[in-house]
């Protein structure tokens, strides 16, 4: 955290389903010198995901949703009116698509993200910016895909924003609320929730973001442009990336969701064995093939020593974060309040070092601190 400038971070260490560390270290707040602790809520950007593609595959395990139905036949209402003719191979794109990241949308094809393009889609749509995530799927299946769906891996936000919007449908429920009292709550979670963007609007308990220094200001996507923020603060809509990356999360419930879908048996699971197999496995894309290392569902993946080691990172401007489910039955999370300029350079090390350090413990505690964070105490 010194050498990169971080404010504010939080580590939490999971041995054999058992809470073993919750530690926060630095500045939750640099205006009012509060420190992170274990408890606090951070942005957890594209850890979202993996939380997404677990309620994804509760609804298939349900048999509400199939892997290999066809996305927009679920959400055909979404489709446009004629004479908005949409790419005929949308039609294609199957739920498994988007999970992996094959669904045929390439932002570096396209030149841009459309989950941080705001003020553009709202103008585009008719419609006061910042749009909220149906908007902004509606803007997008109007426009022509970059890949034929199923041929190719590309890392996709949108792919996400999609799922959160068939999660809706089938469920009747927004995706948080499904989210909340259908998966969370099961696993003795209830303090997640969507964050907000604007820091009016932080929640009790959230650390406050901050950009590297020198990082350029941007243009609100609450105004329509006319008023410079820091970008953790208005550059982006937090809200229109629920299913992608817009939870906030305290380190120890990310432990608590991590030990409810490893597989282990210490804690119960939310997903049956089968189910979990299913989405760790090696998908049939090309790009996966003989490779050591391969996205599946909702995670990355590296089987080693009859097992399998499955993480997932995420950024944000102000957001930098990890989490790592091991073969030999570890997990850990490590949330900071500042992503550095070099954000990848950061998590590589980021990464490196926690692996080293964990390595190197050679006495294990073994009392269970998730008995000391009950949800009650700390709401």
């Amino acid at each position: 955290m010194q050498k990169w400038g971080i404010p504010g971070g939080v580590v939490a260490l999971v041995k054999d389903e058992k809470l073993v560390m919750a530690e926060g270290y630095g500045v939750a707040d640099t205006a009012a010198n509060t420190a992170v602790d274990a408890t606090s809520l951070f942005r957890i950007a594209s850890l979202s995901k993996p939380i997404t593609a677990v309620a994804v595959l509760k609804l298939v395990e349900q048999e509400r949703l199939s892997l290999d139905g066809k996305a927009f036949v679920v959400l055909g209402d979404f489709l446009p009116t004629a004479g908005n003719a949409e790419d005929a191979r949308l039609q294609d794109i199957t739920i498994r698509d988007l999970l992996q990241h094959s669904g045929g949308w390439d932002l570096n094809a396209r030149g841009f993200d459309p989950m941080f393009r705001s003020r553009e889609i709202a103008a585009a749509m008719g419609v006061p910016t910042p749009p909220d995530a149906a908007t902004i799927v509606r803007y997008m299946i109007r426009q022509p895909l970059d890949f034929t769906p199923g041929t190719k891996y590309v890392y996709s936000n949108f792919g996400y924003c999609v799922l959160g919007r068939i999660i809706e449908k089938v469920t009747g429920k927004t995706y948080e609320a499904y989210l909340k009292e259908d998966i969370l709550s099961a696993m003795g979670i209830s303090r997640m929730r969507i964050g907000k963007s604007l820091q009016a609007n932080r929640a009790q308990g959230e650390v406050a973001y901050y950009d590297y220094p020198g990082a350029p200001m941007a243009s609100s996507v609450f105004t329509g442009g006319g008023e410079s923020v820091p970008w953790p603060y208005g550059g982006f809509c937090l809200e229109a990336m629920d299913a992608h990356g817009g939870w906030i999360a305290s380190a120890v419930d990310l432990m608590r969701f991590v030990t409810a879908v490893d597989g282990g048996t210490v804690r119960p699971d939310v997903l049956k064995k089968a189910t979990i197999d299913l989405m760790i496995s090696r998908p049939s894309l090309p790009d996966w093939q003989g490779t050591s290392s391969f996205y599946a569902l909702g995670w990355s993946v590296r089987p080693t020593s009859g097992d399998a080691n499955w993480w997932h990172t995420g950024k944000l401007p102000g957001t930098a974060t990890i989490i790592v489910r091991t073969y030999n039955k570890l997990a850990w999370a490590a949330l900071f309040n500042s992503a550095p300029a070099d954000s990848d350079g950061f998590t590589s090390e980021l990464d490196n070092e926690l692996w080293r350090a964990v390595n190197g413990i050679t006495s294990w505690p073994t009392a269970d601190l998730f008995l000391n964070y009950s949800q009650v105490q700390i709401q």
